[in-house]
């Protein structure tokens, strides 16, 4: 049979190769059938801002893993791709763009700032879906979306006006988050809130009429100095006796002069600061509330722009911070500045620009979600939608109990503008001056109207604001199937009604934790509400992506690993291996050089395993079948067995989405149990004169190589379909076989045929081996010389030692004499060990010089006693301990561990000697 196998494996050779294949073959491609169970998955669609990262490398390793293993289950798997338009972090990355021109979008106006964005979108976004094809993923092409393409944008559409006619969208004046950078609403949960150093400014509020005997001030403490031009009252906790005379007195706003009521509410902590609190409704969401109880007024001194307005005073127009400045260095001028403490306390930031948010209150879109919530929570506790790891469910019915209504009206160009029109009134001219002032109710319509239903106008101007993108993200699991489709077929360009029905629910949703509150939660509730279903049953949520040393990757920091370097210089397969590996669900994982390094070299040793089982095969008298044909001794029974067992853990890991235990396990199968242990147990038959002996062994080593490369396919698919390409020939003589590997069906194992017998016998002489080859390096005993090997055991298990196990202790070992006793006495100068209940003896005279050898020890001795007396000095150092880095600590605790250990070892290798 004439197959050229190259020594070396070169990805770069095969991975675009196998790729278009694929594609050619159409493997990625899913149509509904209704006689196959369908498996799909939704892509947690990138931002367009640029190119992916290693989070989107690590999400999309996972989620091909699982289409890749349910397909081979013969599920009707569907893997569908997409992009997101990214809303404020797509805009703010083209206006940097612009910014570098010397521009602002405001210079080019809307349709022109538009245009620069969809030319932006094109570019990063092909950019995006071309890395997903060299990663390997293997989805759909023909389905794919974009969250502001036709067919998703009417769904966006719809679902806005859906919940806009069941009550749901509201308009309102209320506090919002608002950011000066971005000029725009931000909903709660985009708001990163971080400890941060602050002060704490104690002020002295005069009271208008001090009573005689009485006290002429309250002090109030704040960390916002400058919005107390805006405070409407002073408020204390209810029954606080420092308090219980001034309450309903009035106070003289310091600086602005203006009266304002001391009130008790029971939102104000007394053990804060000095128990009085400000209340500024328009600046803080506490305040906000108790401005609402009490009916106080909301004066908004600080604008959109984080500046001070005409109701500031003499600050109008300067920065917030400016004015902080001025209005604590008038406080202090005029005496009444009275104490400034250190406090470290909860700043909220912007989390696409980090500008410190303002809370404002501006008239904004509003979602109601306090039924939608219930709704969400409800069908995670029934155990309906299930999270893997579990650990994740709390934190989800946490979030959504106290969860508000959410904003989600943008005031941003980039996104879906909100479907509401507003009439200017019937016979208006072309330009109405404010459409929101009309007598005309909103219009909510999916297309926009030519006239007004209420008047019959046709001066319709629609609303300026976009919606929060997580709106459109929302929708997602059905959007990309073409919901909502009616009798007429009016949305069905993408998919149709049958896609529809036959995908939804998903099967999974692989997400980073990071978005499980501004993501997952808000698809449950869209899902439960528009299709009355959940979105997926399952979700599997895996850590961030950090460094060698814990830290986040970020651009300043300077630690970015680049998948697509990593892939240039390692392979794909190292990449995804790695990855795999490391993801431990629900945890952050570390990355570095070493772990690449690492699956590079495991992805070497699967391809020189295969091919030396290849070349032994081509150059026998092999033919398929071969394995039901010739008897089998242990070491076969005993891989078989291992293969059998691995099947079962390796599909229960993944299917359980211990992705990280799949990798694990095949990693620990085919290195050290295939490659080091079988395959070398193997060459003495395949070395051997017995041709029936050598048939066997290859028939055992093509049968658990062919098995495994298809567990590792899902992980590592192009070196396992390269490799395959070649092996099936061997085992298949049918011309109609699968086109790929992927075709081919998932590995099932009978269990009840694992040979525990034969795998404890397997195990304790592995242990023997390796004890003789641990004395062997330890006393420095040449290579080449051949050992005797001395061994007390129970009559019982002497049998192990004799036949195919003496034949394993020799080859393995480089033994020339077993002696296998109850009770042999040790030899002079030898060596010992005692494995499981047997005691094992090398005999070292004639191997060794013994006195040079004693003084090597010796010296190593000593040296490792140095390196232990200089750990000690750093552990025991408290300016060390106190300073050094945790994992430095860690690593000076394991090296003085190590040394210990060694000077044990030694010291008991020197005894041998004596």
């Amino acid at each position: 049979m004439e197959i050229d196998i190259p020594k070396v494996y070169e990805p770069q050779k095969v991975e675009d190769k196998w790729y278009d294949y694929w594609l050619k073959h159409n493997l990625f491609s899913s149509t509904p059938r209704r006689s196959r169970q369908p498996f799909s998955i939704v892509i947690p669609p990138p931002n367009v801002t640029g190119i992916l990262h290693m989070g989107h490398a690590l999400n999309n390793t996972l989620q091909d893993v699982i289409i890749r293993f349910r397909g081979m289950q013969n599920y009707n798997t569907l893997w569908v791709p997409g992009t997101d338009h990214g809303g404020i972090a797509t805009q703010n990355v083209v206006e940097k763009l612009l910014l570098a021109e010397g521009k602002t979008r405001h210079d080019l106006g809307r349709e022109k700032f538009l245009e620069r964005m969809w030319k932006w979108r094109k570019e990063s976004g092909d950019i995006i879906l071309s890395q997903l094809k060299r990663l390997g993923c293997s989805l759909d092409w023909s389905r794919t979306r974009f969250t502001m393409d036709d067919v998703c944008s009417r769904a966006v559409r719809h679902a806005f006006v859906e919940l806009y006619n069941r009550g749901l969208i509201y308009r309102g004046k209320r506090l919002v988050n608002w950011c000066p950078r971005c000029q725009t609403a931000l909903s709660d949960i985009e708001v990163e809130h971080e400890e941060e150093e602050g002060k704490l400014w104690h002020i002295k509020y005069p009271l208008k009429k001090p009573k005689k005997g009485g006290v002429s001030f309250i002090v109030v403490a704040t960390t916002r100095p400058e919005t107390m031009l805006g405070d409407v009252a002073v408020a204390v906790s209810p029954g606080d006796k420092r308090y219980e005379n001034i309450v309903g007195e009035v106070i003289v706003l310091p600086i602005v002069n203006r009266e304002i009521p001391v009130i008790e509410d029971e939102a104000v902590d007394p053990a804060f600061g000095t128990g009085a609190v400000k209340v500024t409704p328009a600046h803080d969401p506490t305040d906000f509330d108790i401005g609402a109880r009490h009916k106080l007024e909301s004066i908004v001194v600080i604008d959109t722009q984080g500046k001070m307005t005409k109701d500031a005073g003499s600050y109008a127009g300067i920065d917030r911070y400016a004015a902080r400045k001025a209005v604590l260095g008038d406080l202090a001028l005029h005496g009444l500045l009275l104490e400034t403490t250190d406090h470290r306390h909860a700043v909220g930031r912007c989390y696409r620009c980090n500008t410190v948010i303002e809370p404002l209150i501006s008239e904004q879109w509003f979602l109601k979600v306090e039924d939608m919530s219930r709704r969400a929570m409800e069908v995670v506790e029934q155990g309906k939608i299930k999270f893997y790891p579990d650990s994740w469910k709390g934190p989800y019915l946490s979030w959504l109990e106290k969860l508000k209504d959410w904003c989600i009206s943008r005031q941003i160009w980039w996104g879906h503008r909100i479907p509401v029109y507003y009439c200017g009134g019937k016979g208006a001219p072309k330009k109405a001056k404010d459409k929101r002032d009309s007598s005309c109710p909103p219009i909510a319509a999916v297309d926009r109207p030519t006239s007004c239903p209420e008047c019959g106008g046709t001066v319709i101007e629609q609303d300026t604001d976009v919606l929060d993108t997580w709106f459109s993200s929302a929708l997602w699991p059905f959007s990309v199937f073409g919901w909502p489709v009616d009798k007429t077929g009016a949305n069905q360009a993408a998919a149709g009604a049958a896609d529809s029905d036959y995908y939804y629910p998903t099967a999974v949703l692989v997400t980073g934790h990071e978005i499980l509150y501004l993501w997952v939660a808000r698809m449950v509730q869209m899902g439960l509400q528009l299709r009355g279903d959940v979105p997926f049953r399952e979700v599997f949520i895996h850590g961030i992506v950090r460094d060698k040393n814990g830290k986040k990757m970020s651009k300043s920091l300077g630690n970015i690993i680049d998948p697509l370097e990593i892939m240039n210089k390692y392979g794909t397969d190292a990449l995804r291996f790695s990855l795999a590996q490391s993801a431990a669900p629900g945890r952050d994982m570390q990355l570095s050089d070493d772990s690449f390094i690492s699956a590079r070299n495991f992805a070497n040793k699967i391809w020189n395993a295969s091919r030396f089982v290849m070349m032994n095969i081509k150059n026998s008298d092999w033919q398929p079948g071969f394995l039901a044909v010739w008897p089998l001794e242990l070491a076969d029974v005993w891989i078989l067995s291992q293969y059998r067992l691995l099947v079962k853990d390796v599909t229960d890991a993944l299917a359980g989405y211990n992705i990280d235990t799949a990798a694990r396990l095949l990693y620990e199968f085919f290195w050290s149990k295939y490659c080091d242990w079988y395959i070398e147990i193997a060459k003495i038959r395949l070395n051997g004169q017995d041709p029936e002996t050598r048939r066997a062994a290859l028939s055992v080593l093509l049968e658990v190589l062919a098995g495994t490369l298809r567990l590792l396919h899902p992980i590592m698919p192009f070196i396992t379909e390269e490799i395959w390409d070649s092996l099936v020939k061997f085992k298949e003589s049918s011309e109609d076989r699968p086109v790929s590997i992927m075709k081919y069906p998932w590995p099932e194992a009978d269990q009840s045929k694992v040979d525990t017998v034969a795998i404890s016998k397997m195990e304790l002489l592995q242990e023997i081996v390796t004890a003789v080859r641990t004395i062997r390096s330890e006393m420095n005993v040449p290579p080449g010389k051949s050992v005797s090997i001395h061994l007390n055991v129970n009559p019982l298990e002497q049998q192990v030692f004799s036949g195919e196990g003496a034949g394993y202790l020799k080859q393995l070992a480089k033994a020339q004499e077993i002696l296998v006793g109850e009770s042999l006495p040790r030899p002079a100068q030898s060596a010992m060990a005692v494995v499981s209940n047997v005691q094992l003896f090398v005999p070292l005279a004639g191997l060794i010089d013994l006195e040079k050898e004693k003084q090597r020890l010796l010296k190593e001795h000593k040296n490792a006693g140095m390196e232990l007396e200089r750990c000690k000095k750093n552990m025991e150092n408290a300016d060390f301990m106190k300073r050094a880095p945790q994992a430095e600590v860690d690593k000076m605790r394991q090296r003085m561990a190590d040394a210990q250990l060694k000077i044990e070892r030694i010291g008991e290798n020197i005894k041998f000697l004596e």
